[in-house]
């Protein structure tokens, strides 16, 4: 099993910054694409950013130039740097991660989730 746990959101004026991290465990995993997504009351989940184990990073339109996503493959830690927010920017963010759970096949994981609210 691989757990995901966020963290780093909160309430920040429109033009701040916030940084999310989301790190991974559990026991003989492998991990390979993550990312994050985001959900706003009475919206879909959709994506934000995703980043291969190579470091190949892939952004939505609505944050490519103000988001920067990142990943320290020795800590299985993915992070997500928000600049320039934007009151619409406001929803529940997810961390996501396809892994190899030890015993298990290929796999989506996703994290509890993170708030991040921004006042205009």
């Amino acid at each position: 099993q691989v757990q995901l746990v966020e963290s780093g959101g909160g309430l920040v004026q429109a033009g701040g910054s916030l940084r999310l991290s989301c790190a991974a465990s559990g026991s003989g995993f492998s991990i390979g694409t993550m990312g994050w997504y985001r959900q706003a009351p009475g919206k879909q989940r959709d994506l934000v950013a995703t980043i291969t184990s190579g470091g190949l990073p892939k952004y939505s339109d609505s944050v490519k130039g103000r988001y920067t996503i990142s990943r320290d493959n020795t800590q299985n830690t993915v992070y997500l740097q928000m600049n320039s927010l934007k009151p619409e920017d406001t929803a529940v963010y997810y961390c996501k991660a396809f892994a190899l759970g030890s015993g298990k096949p290929w796999a989506d994981y996703w994290g509890q989730g993170t708030q991040v609210t921004v006042s205009s």
